[in-house]
C-alpha cells in the first residue's frame, strides 16, 4: 500500500483500535500455482497475532503452505471527492477527483490450525469480542455441546503472525484548509457524518 508521509498512521495502538472496530478483514494469500487467493473473515487482533477460520468447505485454507506469506486487508469508511468542493477549482482550476479512505494492512507468515482445542478457543474469543456490548450475550456454551463440536468440525482456523503493519488514513491531509473545508461541506452536504469527521481529524 502506497502511504504517503501526511497520511501514514504510525500509532500502533489506534491502527488496533481501527481493526477492533472493523472486526473483518480481507485474507489474501497465493496459492502453490501463484494465482491469489482472498477470503473475507471476522478478525481477532492479538498481540502478534491475528486469528481467524473459514468454513471448511472454502478451498482457500487448502492452497495456503505452512508459513506462507499473507496479507490481511481492513478497510473502513471512504468516499469520492469531487474536485468542485475544491476552493482551488475557482482559484487555478488545477484539480482533479480523488477517493478519499482509511485502510490498515497487516503482513505476517500464515498458519492453518485444524485441531478442535485451537478452534474452539478462537471461535470463544471470537464470540466473546462480538457479544461484549450486548446486554444479553450468548456465549457457545449455550448451544448443546454436540451441535458446537458438529459446527466446529464444519470450518477451519487460520492465524497471521503480524510482522508488518501500514496503516493509512487519506483525508484530504494534503489539500488547503479552504479545500478541506470544502470537502468537508461537501460531504455533509451529502449527508455524509463520518467522512466529514475524519476530514476534519485526519486520522483512522
Amino acid at each position: 500500500m502506497y502511504v504517503p508521509h501526511f497520511n501514514r498512521i504510525d500509532d500502533l495502538d489506534a491502527a488496533r483500535a481501527f481493526v477492533r472496530q472493523a472486526s473483518v478483514g480481507l485474507l489474501i494469500t497465493a496459492g502453490p500455482d501463484g494465482v491469489p487467493d482472498a477470503t473475507l473473515l471476522p478478525l481477532l487482533w492479538d498481540g502478534d497475532r491475528v486469528v481467524a477460520h473459514f468454513a471448511r468447505a472454502n478451498e482457500h485454507w487448502k492452497r495456503i503452505a505452512e508459513g506462507a506469506p499473507g496479507l490481511i486487508v481492513v478497510s473502513g469508511p471512504d468516499a469520492y471527492v469531487t474536485p468542485s468542493w475544491y476552493a482551488a477549482k475557482a482559484e487555478h482550476g488545477k484539480v482533479v477527483p480523488t477517493w478519499n479512505y482509511s485502510a490498515v494492512q497487516l503482513r505476517g507468515t500464515v498458519t492453518v490450525h485444524d485441531d478442535p482445542d485451537w478452534l474452539r478457543d478462537a471461535v470463544t474469543r471470537l464470540t466473546d469480542r462480538h457479544e461484549a456490548d450486548r446486554a444479553d450475550p450468548w456465549a457457545i456454551t449455550d448451544a448443546p455441546e454436540k451441535y458446537v463440536a458438529g459446527q466446529l468440525h464444519a470450518i477451519v482456523g487460520v492465524e497471521l503472525r503480524v510482522e508488518q503493519v501500514d496503516a493509512k488514513a487519506k483525508w484530504s491531509q494534503n489539500r488547503s484548509e479552504a479545500d478541506r473545508a470544502g470537502v468537508v461541506a461537501g460531504y455533509e452536504a451529502q449527508g455524509r457524518p463520518v467522512p466529514a469527521a475524519h476530514v476534519r481529524d485526519g486520522v483512522l
